[in-house]
């Protein structure tokens, strides 16, 4: 009998994620909240059709034990246009927070996904197919803050 991933059996080891469907998507969200990246860690690159974040992602599989963090892309495929409100991307200083991820659907497959970031901005890419891509790429570090992001009510 198999037995299906827990969500602590990735503690360890560098996170290698694809989302293909909404409930993909949901998880790899779930991951990479409070995520961090500057502004010029975003990439376009219009002839791949591939729209990819270099982020900071604080490493909620490791159940808090401690305040640590990762680099990770993630990367987005078949991106047929881009759009984002509240960037400044002439401002290389700029830091933004990722606070959540998803997907509204449109016809045959395709649909947007939309990113939204602390401080009103946002990030929305039309997809003709859902497909997300997550990648650890650096081993993990000690968080600065030395704790976990929090959100109050």
């Amino acid at each position: 009998m198999t037995q299906d991933a827990r969500f602590k059996d990735g503690a360890d080891k560098p996170l290698r994620l694809r989302a293909l469907d909404s409930d993909d998507l949901t998880v790899i969200a779930a991951i990479t909240q409070d995520a961090v990246f500057p502004v010029a860690e975003m990439r376009w690159d219009r002839k791949a059709r591939r729209f990819a974040l270099l982020v900071n992602r604080f490493r909620w599989e490791d159940g808090q034990q401690s305040a640590q963090r990762v680099q990770a892309v993630l990367a987005f495929e078949d991106v047929i246009a881009v759009q984002t409100q509240g960037i400044d991307k002439t401002d290389a200083d700029l830091v933004f927070s990722l606070l959540s991820i998803s997907f509204i659907p449109g016809a045959d497959g395709a649909g947007r996904i939309e990113m939204t970031l602390a401080g009103d901005g946002a990030i929305a890419l039309d997809v003709e197919a859902l497909e997300v891509l997550l990648r650890d790429v650096t081993r993990p570090y000690a968080a600065p803050s030395g704790k976990a992001p929090r959100h109050p009510d």
